[in-house]
């Protein structure tokens, strides 16, 4: 059975929307993208270490996948690439799979295989979905010291209290803190 990881990257007050770029998600009228860039270097060179040294697939929704493909190369990863889809899109990166139907069911049958864990990158609507059926059993957060207001939430949907453990914290260095919390299992 694998385990499945959300790397996310938060404000202060828990946005996750447009991390990097201005233009990267302005949907709900957000006009805050981009607030993580000053940030980025020695974030990712953390994020580089802490949570993509080991294998790993990937988890995306399809707006993510088609913003990561037209910006980064496939050698971000060497795992496979799962997207959840309600279309058919030509996969851009080798060993690529796209999913469709419904995510919790197509999702619970990827957790069930083995594998190496199964890690989402960005995919705020995909996150909301699996929050609300417990299937992540772990947040790789990285926790920027800025606050934006209005935007997607990490902790968006109306998800059941849960208690998680820390198992991993440090800083960045300039100001961001990762922080690794998991289920108990």
């Amino acid at each position: 059975m694998r385990n499945i990881a959300a790397l996310t990257f938060v404000t202060l007050d828990g946005v996750m929307q447009a991390v990097r770029l201005p233009d990267e998600d302005r949907s709900g009228g957000f006009t805050s993208g981009g607030w993580a860039a000053e940030y980025w270097d020695p974030v990712m060179e953390q994020v580089q270490k802490e949570a993509m040294a080991e294998p790993y697939d990937m988890l995306l929704g399809r707006k993510t996948y088609e913003m990561f493909s037209s910006h980064q190369d496939a050698s971000m990863n060497d795992g496979h690439v799962y997207v959840m889809s309600s279309g058919n899109p030509e996969p851009v990166w080798p060993n690529t799979t796209f999913l469709s139907g419904d995510a919790v069911s197509e999702i619970t049958k990827l957790k069930n295989q083995d594998g190496p864990i199964l890690q989402i990158h960005g995919s705020w609507q995909l996150i909301q979905t699996l929050l609300l059926a417990d299937l992540i059993d772990e947040f790789r957060l990285w926790i920027f010291p800025v606050i934006v207001g209005a935007g997607k939430r990490l902790f968006d949907c109306n998800v059941e209290t849960a208690t998680l453990k820390l198992v991993k914290t440090a800083p960045t260095g300039n100001g961001a803190i990762m922080s690794v919390y998991r289920k108990p299992h």
